[in-house]
């Protein structure tokens, strides 16, 4: 893998072809990431770049006149992520992810990575995290059939037999339940790259992608080849 990068959803529109079809396209705001750290086969047994996303502010402390101290920013930065950006000369992030770059050994601590890394026409993989649904029956989870409507019917959209009776009295591993739906890690693949905009660091991408607006989306070239 040579391509790679953070983005947050935008949203979805459409744009028209030369020839007048209409491409319904999902927005990207994708980078600029910084690189926070390079690592080797030497020292950590494999090649990698880390990147950083989004800035973030640390924990800022404050004392009252008896010395107590009084946390400004609960959810911030700690120190020793803190101390692991400066390093690298880079401010607080809220993001860090890995790209096993092949090569890796090219890039350095604080350059930066911006969607121009990606062209139109290539093809990528993109990986977020579901909506969540909550909790929710057979029929919107799993696309299972409802029961009969007519009258003197008992049953629904009740889920019906799990352990069928006498025979085998028990119920199968993997049998389609009720539960949670959505707010899982989601990978769509062999997506098409429909235009780059550079200067603002917009990706358009054909179809859809899981997650709601702001969500992150890592980017990576498909592995899928020859698709």
């Amino acid at each position: 893998m040579k391509k790679g990068i953070l983005a947050t959803k935008v949203g979805m529109t459409q744009i028209f072809q030369e020839d007048g079809t209409v491409i319904p396209v999902t927005v990207l705001q994708a980078g600029p990431c910084v690189v926070t750290q390079v690592k080797t086969e030497e020292k950590d047994g494999y090649k990698a770049v880390q990147v950083g996303f989004l800035d973030k502010e640390g924990r800022k402390v404050n004392r009252d006149k008896g010395g107590r101290k009084h946390i400004k920013f609960r959810h911030g930065l700690s120190k020793p992520l803190l101390g692991h950006l400066e390093k690298a000369g880079v401010s607080g992030k809220r993001f860090l992810r890995e790209f096993r770059f092949e090569n890796a050994e090219e890039y350095q601590p604080g350059a930066e990575i911006k969607a121009d890394i990606f062209a139109e026409g290539d093809r990528i993989d993109a990986t977020a995290v579901s909506k969540g649904k909550g909790f929710q029956g057979t029929i919107k989870r799993l696309g299972q059939h409802r029961g009969p409507m007519t009258h003197g019917s008992k049953f629904h959209r009740h889920q019906g037999s799990n352990g069928a009776s006498s025979d085998p009295s028990r119920v199968f591993k993997g049998k389609g339940m009720p539960g949670q739906m959505g707010n899982e890690r989601v990978t769509v693949r062999n997506l098409e790259i429909v235009k780059v905009d550079a200067e603002k660091n917009l990706i358009l991408v054909k179809g859809a992608l899981p997650g709601p607006r702001r969500s992150l989306v890592t980017i990576k070239e498909t592995t899928k080849q020859g698709a």
